[in-house]
């Protein structure tokens, strides 16, 4: 009897139709409500990022490469934050900056999962020889360090923007097949996904409709921290002259370009550096929280 209550009861919930968009949304910012103050400062964080990075012609007053006066102008002086190593702006570089490196950043950390992502679970859903060749070219491409890895290939393939975020990603996805993988592994052996396979459901459908949805956390968290890992790289090669090369504005180049201020007792360079320092900070902040909230803790 109770067994049929309980069938019923499971029939009548899936026919019921999914929560309104009002009350997702409702949902949502009474959870924004109540998150800490550091997860905050890390949305207001990300959130002004992105709002400089997709406006940043608008609130610049200068081009992204214009020569608009004498190199290395102090502050104040006809210039909000003075001019660079050639005479340019630097706060129209800073702003042309966070759209460059942010946006490449963000398009490499999504190629990166793409790529690890769906070899992680497939390696984890067929096993046998499939995982097994995947694994011992993934364990191959992470015994050499990232980021000699990443200045020999670039020295090889050239450094343009496309040829970047491919060695990026490639060399990142290792990281994110070594962890879509691992949740996996703890999933592909549940019931539900061998009820599925009896079934005779593909392979295709078995991660998508039922893997994916249970790993998706621990991906989200990944995401945000590997997001931080992929701009921080950027920066890195191109403060060495391999990454974004000029006249792109970025960050790392620009920090590089305008070291020799620090001699003087200028803090002119410490702003790029400051600029990627804050959205590694807030991004963090915002992965810790999302991992509380994910891991079912009580506050």
């Amino acid at each position: 009897m109770s067994d049929s209550i309980d069938t019923t009861a499971a029939q009548t919930a899936d026919a019921l139709p999914p929560p309104p968009k009002q009350g997702r949304l409702s949902t949502a910012w009474r959870e924004l409500k109540k998150a800490p103050l550091s997860a905050k400062f890390g949305l207001l964080v990300i959130f002004g990022y992105v709002f400089v990075a997709l406006f940043a012609p608008m609130l610049t007053p200068y081009g992204e490469s214009e020569i608009v006066g004498p190199e290395f102008e102090p502050w104040g002086e006809g210039f909000v934050l003075g001019t660079d190593n050639l005479g340019r702006d630097m706060l129209t570089r800073l702003l042309y900056g966070a759209r460059n490196t942010i946006g490449i950043a963000f398009v490499t950390t999504c190629l990166a999962f793409l790529i690890g992502g769906v070899a992680g679970i497939l390696a984890a859903a067929l096993s046998g020889w499939v995982d097994q060749v995947l694994s011992r070219l993934v364990d191959i491409l992470m015994a050499i360090p990232a980021l000699i890895f990443a200045l020999l290939l670039l020295t090889i393939f050239g450094t343009s923007i496309p040829t970047l975020i491919v060695i990026i990603a490639v060399l990142d996805s290792t990281r994110v097949f070594r962890l879509a993988r691992a949740v996996s592994l703890n999933v592909v052996v549940m019931d539900f996904v061998e009820a599925a396979r009896l079934r005779g459901e593909r392979i295709t459908w078995i991660t998508i409709r039922e893997v994916l949805p249970n790993i998706m956390p621990p991906l989200v968290a990944e995401f945000g921290l590997r997001f931080c890992f992929v701009f921080l790289t950027i920066a890195a090669l191109s403060f060495l002259g391999l990454g974004i090369q000029p006249p792109t504005a970025d960050w790392g180049s620009m920090v590089r370009d305008n070291a020799t201020l620090i001699t003087y007792g200028d803090v002119t360079p410490l702003l790029p550096a400051g600029a990627i320092a804050l959205l590694t900070v807030g991004v963090n902040f915002v992965v810790d929280w999302f991992l509380h909230k994910t891991s079912g803790l009580r506050e």
